[in-house]
């Protein structure tokens, strides 16, 4: 490799779905940062899109995100689903999430223009748990996570829509993550041309928060 730097691929469910600076990063976040491509097929990714178009549709997209981390974006806290999409998120639960795991009541939706991206920052604990698992829809794209304190440490993402991403523990609080902008967004040597983008992420409660609490902003993810 040029350089000299040896850039491990470790195959999860295909070819490819996640890159790292090293197999020592690999095998460390190998429980923490997963990707579960083809996890909606082509009716649900529908579904779910279908759903959230005329919400979306009614706001205008921001370039102001309250802690900066977001450029180009519309969101929305949605607790109300159809059972189609219900039964989608059920089993985003059971994938992601252990039994002992209580879930934020509200699913975070995020929508990002062709031009949008989500600039490098590290969650707080104060505003989901120890756990998001991320459903992409519209536009594959390309999630980077670098170590807070070793930056030489990285891992990058391949989200295909239809994809599941998740993120635990480690890979949550060691390592800041972001949505590459389009210019940018390269999975290796592969071009990953963005467009608009949809997220729609659940989220582990916060250590020390009750169920229904009120009043916390949503992570950028």
């Amino acid at each position: 490799m040029s350089g000299g730097m040896w850039l491990a691929l470790r195959t999860l469910s295909g070819p490819g779905w996640v890159r790292g600076s090293s197999p020592a990063v690999l095998r460390r976040l190998r429980d923490s940062a997963v990707v579960r491509p083809g996890f909606l097929n082509a009716e649900e990714e529908e579904t779910l899109s279908r759903e959230l178009e005329p919400e979306l549709h009614r706001r205008r997209y921001e370039f102001d995100h309250w802690d900066s981390a977001i450029h180009g974006f519309r969101e929305t806290e949605k607790s109300r689903w159809s059972e189609a999409s219900r039964a989608i998120l059920r089993r985003v639960q059971e994938t992601a999430f252990g039994p002992g795991q209580t879930l934020l009541p509200s699913v975070h939706v995020l929508d990002l223009e062709p031009r949008g991206y989500i600039k490098p920052h590290v969650d707080s604990i104060k505003f989901c748990g120890a756990t998001i698992a991320g459903l992409s829809l519209l536009s594959p794209s390309v999630m980077r996570l670098v170590h807070t304190q070793e930056p030489g440490e990285w891992l990058e993402l391949l989200l295909e829509p239809g994809s599941l991403y998740i993120l635990r523990d480690s890979a949550r609080y060691d390592y800041s993550h972001e949505i590459l902008r389009d210019e940018e967004s390269f999975f290796g040597e592969r071009r990953v041309p963005r467009s608009r983008r949809i997220s729609v992420i659940c989220r582990s409660l916060p250590k020390g928060m009750r169920p229904g609490e009120p009043g916390l902003p949503p992570p950028a993810c």
